[in-house]
């Protein structure tokens, strides 16, 4: 076991508490987290997730965490967050553009298969095959048969994942009519923010209804015993991305093996001459 100056926590003691910060001075008078709070919380859990992946790679696991939910609910500045310490040779990020003419002609889950997991892995998919039963299915960019196939297979495939020794986490970020309409407002104030804003955004936004039909119907059918969903409420984006990091880290019985400190070696001497630093090219030193 490595040394640390603090003994490293376990799942459960991370658990206990996440659920024991409720104290009043960490929050505004409008109820959210205060950010130097929010700060603290944030180092100590992303310091847990490092310790997650080393485990995640001495164990051999197969984790695959998906989020789903509606735009500017924060996907993926939790991703952001996750992956900020963690290095991406172990967790890695996938987000799948729009499927090519080829992929259309696939079996629907085909191209996620082949970014599933390895052992020692922990894939996050920014979006994931859920596509079909949310987007897809609300504007119109599958047929009714195909949207009905899917809430028949979906769970039948996750399940075989599970089978596999693929560990699945489902989180879906929710966030309200009135706060994604905020930050909405927002991206389009700021001229450096506004490529967020797609037209794929506003068409989101005025059929919001129909996106939460969309999301009931799928959990219907793709809430399943062997891999639920956990609803992350969002419109207090730090409080969702410690509560979800938090219940990340509750799914695992972890333990610290970081690797322990090294002893750098010493530089040894070649009789090697290097050429000439004036026949090198530099930038413009500018600052």
């Amino acid at each position: 076991m490595a040394a640390h100056s603090t003994p490293p926590e376990g799942a459960d003691d991370v658990h206990h508490r996440a659920r024991t910060q409720h104290d009043p001075k960490h929050y505004t008078q409008k109820g959210q987290l205060r950010s130097a709070f929010y700060e603290d919380e944030m180092a100590r859990l992303q310091e847990q997730l490092v310790l997650l992946q080393y485990w995640i790679q001495s164990q051999g696991l197969k984790v695959l965490v998906i989020f789903e939910g509606r735009g500017s609910a924060g996907k993926g500045g939790m991703i952001k967050r996750i992956t900020e310490r963690t290095s991406p040779r172990t967790v890695r990020v996938v987000a799948l553009p729009k499927p090519t003419e080829r992929e259309r002609t696939q079996w629907y889950f085909q191209r996620y298969v082949e970014h599933l997991p390895a052992a020692g892995e922990m894939v996050l998919f920014d979006r994931s095959w859920y596509n079909r039963s949310n987007v897809e299915w609300v504007m119109d960019y599958c047929t009714e048969e195909e949207h009905q196939e899917f809430l028949r297979s979906c769970p039948e495939f996750e399940r075989m994942l599970v089978r596999s020794g693929i560990v699945v986490l489902k989180y879906w970020f929710s966030v309200s009519f009135e706060e994604q309409r905020r930050r909405f407002e927002a991206r389009n104030a700021e001229p450096l923010k506004r490529w967020k804003l797609s037209d794929m955004d506003l068409a989101e936004h005025e059929l919001y209804v129909r996106y939460s039909m969309a999301k009931d119907t799928t959990f219907q059918f793709t809430d399943i015993k062997q891999a639920p969903w956990y609803v992350v409420p969002s419109d207090d984006k730090k409080a969702a991305r410690l509560n979800c990091i938090s219940h990340l880290l509750s799914q695992f019985d972890y333990e610290d093996v970081a690797p322990d400190v090294v002893t750098l070696p010493d530089m040894k001497n070649l009789p090697y001459v290097r050429p000439p630093m004036h026949e090198q090219t530099f930038v413009p030193q500018v600052y």
